[in-house]
């Protein structure tokens, strides 16, 4: 009896095991077989995101490609019903369509602009009288009082472009207008659009308009938009074409077939002399306002302002040091405060005195300087 209890406990043993390596192996088939779909997938070539220009007979269709190219290709058979303006997939050989991508093609475009209640009164802004007033007339009394120019019976300007150069308070105008009118400020810089939306800058341009519509009243604020205005040349490269595309439907989106209403463009830029005139001509940004380094009493002002709120010793001579800052921007001003209180902070001081404002103001000097020769290297 014992020896058939052994033999019993070793046949049940032996099939425990062979069950367990039955499973195990069971596991390692499936892994194995998921590991080689995965291969497989990988060794599939990518597939080419196009856009449905137009749908033709017998399944063909005109697709336009990210470079801006436009190809007549096959639809495949068991591919989702299309329509113009579809996302969609082709092979990379044959640019035969592959299926339909199942996403938007708008884009959300609160991530690609910065836009913000600003809180900066006119108090703030010091040495530009004219061109504040020449903004609250052409920005402003339209948003604040419409009804006076239905009235008189004409069409306020639909936008102005701040010029000169740089540091002068352009973006703080801007900023000072949509806070009087209470509009939302809608920055774009026009380098990053163009650098960072190659084959997409119309669409964004045109939502950007959307939304800024939606948010009335509210201020565009197009920064650096030389990048995307400046005076077209012959189209050589993909990137060129879309520039211009994207010029053009900034324009169509400034003049429109509507007037914009409670939606006001603010362009800026240094560069004047390279604008294409279309930007500037009436019915777009036809009101010029140049922005230029304040005068001695702007120089005054800009101090005061960035001051009021320092611990300046009062043996400081205010006027000595506004003589030394002749020939500064705003933003330079602004620099030589801060550097100032940096030289008090280092000397373990709370009070400002000359001494740190007269090393603040060659510090900011020399370095304007080295970016004036900068400059002249590279533009000559």
């Amino acid at each position: 009896m014992a020896g058939n209890n052994d033999i019993d406990k070793f046949i049940y043993g032996y099939s425990t095991s062979v069950n367990q390596l039955e499973e195990e192996s069971k596991i390692l088939k499936e892994t194995v077989n998921q590991l080689r779909n995965e291969i497989d997938r990988m060794k599939e070539p990518a597939l080419m995101v196009c856009e449905i220009s137009e749908l033709l007979p017998n399944n063909h269709a005109i697709i336009k490609v990210p470079n801006g190219n436009q190809f007549f290709v096959n639809i495949a058979s068991d591919c989702d019903k299309l329509k113009p303006g579809d996302l969609a997939l082709a092979e990379q050989r044959n640019l035969t369509v592959i299926r339909k991508v199942q996403t938007t093609k708008r884009f959300n475009v609160e991530k690609f602009v910065i836009m913000e209640k600003p809180n900066v009164p006119w108090s703030e802004i010091g040495g530009l009288s004219k061109q504040i007033l020449e903004i609250q007339e052409v920005v402003e009394l339209p948003l604040k009082n419409p009804e006076l120019f239905k009235k008189i019976g004409i069409t306020p300007p639909r936008g102005i472009l701040l010029y000169g150069p740089p540091g002068t308070g352009k973006t703080l105008l801007a900023k000072a207008v949509a806070t009087s009118t209470n509009s939302t400020f809608i920055e774009i810089v026009g380098s990053e659009l163009v650098q960072k939306f190659i084959g997409e800058g119309a669409k964004l341009i045109k939502e950007i308009f959307q939304l800024a519509k939606n948010k009335a009243p509210s201020i565009i604020f197009i920064d650096e938009i030389d990048a995307i205005a400046a005076k077209r040349i012959d189209m050589g490269t993909s990137g060129e074409r879309e520039v211009q595309r994207t010029f053009m439907q900034l324009l169509a989106e400034i003049e429109g077939f509507k007037h914009l209403g409670d939606v006001k463009v603010v362009g800026c830029t240094n560069r004047i002399d390279i604008l294409d005139p279309a930007v500037l001509r009436p019915g777009r940004l036809d009101r010029l306002v140049y922005v230029p380094k304040p005068d001695k009493d702007g120089v005054r002002q800009i101090f005061n302002i960035h001051r009021r709120f320092m611990s300046v010793d009062k043996s400081v001579d205010i006027e000595k040091l506004v003589g030394k800052m002749e020939d500064f921007s705003g933003a330079e001003i602004r620099a030589v405060c801060t550097e100032a209180g940096y030289f008090a902070i280092r000397a373990k001081r709370t009070k400002i005195v000359e001494k740190d404002f007269m090393q603040a103001i060659d510090k900011v000097k020399s370095e304007g300087r080295a970016e004036d020769m900068e400059f002249m290297q590279m533009f000559g």
